[in-house]
């Protein structure tokens, strides 16, 4: 599937969630985890070296994927957000990164890398640390994955030889992650009971055809069981 900027991107489910009465959309531990582990398979077949995970929304969900897939993680912390005026930067900022000179870029040149992120919002971070990457530190290949693809129209491509795994495809909400639970005043209950209640299924809109027909067959019921007693009481 492609976006509408003609980015290169897997299939993903869409996750069909209803927002909470904040207006927000929230994810817990569990379900993140198991976003997480459903792309482990097309993570293997892309036999990464190393994972770059971006600082701090990539961090928990790389963590969960090195479990599974045994690879060593470097961090990376890239800056957009202000979230001290809670307002989307233009620029992106570079706060850390890893050099030649340390002796951690031998991990990434040459080598097969995996950028983890939890949401492709925009996507200009992504752009900008697949950029980066390639520029500095020039991996035999490099793959993205995310936890969270949103549907809304992108301010950037990824290169076409990058590989790119979303979990799942999500609506243009604000996500709320469990990471960032005590940001929005509630401790990790208050947090994962709202993200039980944003999985619930909205109500069933049932047409007028549908509707008739669920009248015909109860209709049909009703005649069946008056003929039945009928009969048992002629008898």
């Amino acid at each position: 599937m492609s976006d509408a900027k003609g980015a290169k991107q897997d299939p993903a489910e869409k996750a069909r969630r209803v927002k909470a009465a904040d207006g927000r959309v929230y994810f817990s531990y569990a379900q993140i985890h198991a976003a997480v582990s459903s792309m482990v398979p097309k993570v293997k077949a892309f036999k990464p070296d190393v994972i770059i995970a971006i600082g701090g929304g990539g961090f928990i969900p790389a963590r969960m994927l090195r479990t599974e897939i045994k690879v060593p993680i470097l961090a990376v912390s890239l800056k957009l957000y202000d979230d001290a005026t809670n307002t989307v930067g233009t620029e992106v900022e570079k706060v850390q990164w890893f050099d030649e000179t340390s002796g951690v870029g031998k991990n990434v040149r040459g080598k097969r890398v995996l950028i983890v992120d939890e949401v492709d919002d925009s996507r200009t971070t992504l752009k900008y640390c697949v950029d980066e990457v390639k520029k500095t530190n020039a991996p035999a290949a490099l793959a993205v994955l995310v936890v969270h693809n949103k549907m809304r129209p992108k301010a950037a491509q990824l290169p076409s030889d990058v590989e790119y795994m979303a979990c799942e495809d999500v609506e243009n909400f604000w996500n709320c992650y469990p990471w960032d639970a005590a940001a929005y005043g509630r401790d990790i209950y208050a947090h994962e009971e709202l993200a039980r209640q944003c999985l619930k299924v909205p109500l069933l809109i049932v047409n007028f055809t549908t509707l008739i027909l669920i009248l015909l067959v109860v209709e049909a019921l009703t005649v069946a069981l008056l003929y039945k007693k009928t009969t048992k009481e002629k008898i």
